[in-house]
């Protein structure tokens, strides 16, 4: 028998720090372990706005190899709360997730219970087989309680109804954390776009005092350094610091038109 699987550093990271991470929207399972090696907490895939299926998990199971080379944490997010959805990310090797657009506490609970073998004191929703995260079965009988420790199950909060029922949600049992999403939030409180208008702030503030208070981690977007300095001091233990494409935006333009006006 090999050894059990890997303690979760992002977990690990959170329960002592902030972690910090990166969208890679390209999907690369090279530029994870590029991540990787410079240090990153995490890099997010984003299968919501794009990316393979979340059904894919081949293309998962490459990403996780990277990641796992490199000491670097996957941080998948879902795009919807369906609980074979779950159990499929979870059964390739992913131990951090998060689902996109909940509206209710029962909806989280669903997918919280759906990660586990054993819920509340109670049987959990996940399947038990032999798949990549048991190690093809090899991992030991100490497999099915090292998940239900280590994995790290989150939620966006980036409806309306979702900031309406906050206090709910944070009391789900085993929530690993709430996500602050303030582009949808924007959307949902009629200012597309406008994440520094009053009302999309107010939510913001609320998710991030309601999760402070019920002891919950908070995950949100830092944008820029002064940014995530004060989010730092507000209490955030999880940050996406930028992405592949606004790396690449941020950079290449610029020297392109330079390039060309030395010509």
């Amino acid at each position: 028998m090999t050894d059990s699987p890997r303690s979760n550093g992002l977990r690990e990271t959170m329960a002592d720090g902030v972690a910090f991470g990166v969208l890679d929207n390209t999907y690369s399972p090279a530029l994870v372990e590029l991540y990787g090696e410079m240090g990153f907490d995490f890099v997010w895939f984003d299968l919501e706005h794009g990316g393979p299926s979340p059904w894919d998990a081949t293309a998962l199971e490459d990403a996780l190899r990277a990641a796992e080379l490199t000491d670097t944490e996957l941080l998948v997010r879902l795009p919807s709360a369906d609980p074979a959805m779950v159990r499929k990310v979870l059964d390739a090797g992913v131990r951090n997730l998060f689902v996109s657009r909940v509206w209710s506490a029962e909806e989280v609970r669903t997918v919280v219970e759906a990660a586990r073998f054993e819920y509340a004191g109670e049987p959990g929703e996940r399947g038990l087989g032999s798949p990549r995260a048991s190690r093809w079965g090899l991992a030991g009988d100490d497999y099915v309680p090292v998940e239900d420790e280590e994995i790290l199950v989150g939620v966006t909060v980036e409806t309306e109804a979702a900031v309406d029922a906050i206090d709910e949600i944070l009391a789900v049992p085993e929530l690993g954390f709430v996500f602050v999403g303030p582009f949808d939030l924007s959307v949902a409180l009629g200012h597309p776009g406008e994440v520094d208008h009053e009302a999309v702030q107010a939510a913001v503030e609320t998710v991030r005092d309601d999760a402070l208070d019920a002891d919950v981690s908070l995950g949100g977007l830092g944008f820029g350094d002064d940014d995530v300095r004060s989010k730092v001091e507000q209490g955030y233990s999880m940050l996406n610091v930028g992405s592949t494409v606004g790396a690449i935006r941020g950079t290449f333009p610029e020297k392109l038109e330079a390039y060309r006006d030395a010509v």
